[in-house]
Formats: C-alpha cells, sequence, structure tokens
C-alpha cells in the first residue's frame, strides 16, 4: 500500500543569473527544512547554473 504524501510539497527552483523560474520539483518539508539549491540547465541563459528555491 501506497505511503501518505502529506509533507510533499511542490517548490519552484529559480536561476540565480536570469532570475527566470525554471523547474517545479517536490521536496519533503519535514525532513528537508533548508532552501534547495541545486546545479540546474537553464533554457534562458544556455548553460548549467544554480538554482535556487523560491520564497
Amino acid at each position: 500500500m501506497a505511503k501518505n504524501k502529506e509533507n510533499r510539497g511542490l517548490v519552484s527552483l529559480i536561476c540565480e543569473e536570469c532570475k527566470s523560474p525554471n523547474y517545479n520539483v517536490s521536496k519533503n518539508k519535514k525532513n528537508t527544512t533548508e532552501r534547495l539549491e541545486l546545479n540546474k540547465f537553464c533554457n534562458k541563459c544556455r548553460k548549467v547554473t544554480k538554482h535556487k528555491e523560491k520564497k
């Protein structure tokens, strides 16, 4: 049987260079309370940049 997904929520990731929102990812808000920082490809910058979780 599947577990309850009430702790997971969608968050937006924003490119630090061009400030455009590019990705929507799910994160467990109970276990990971700090903001996400991931290296992702930005279509606007056309390169891999650091993406932070939106406020």
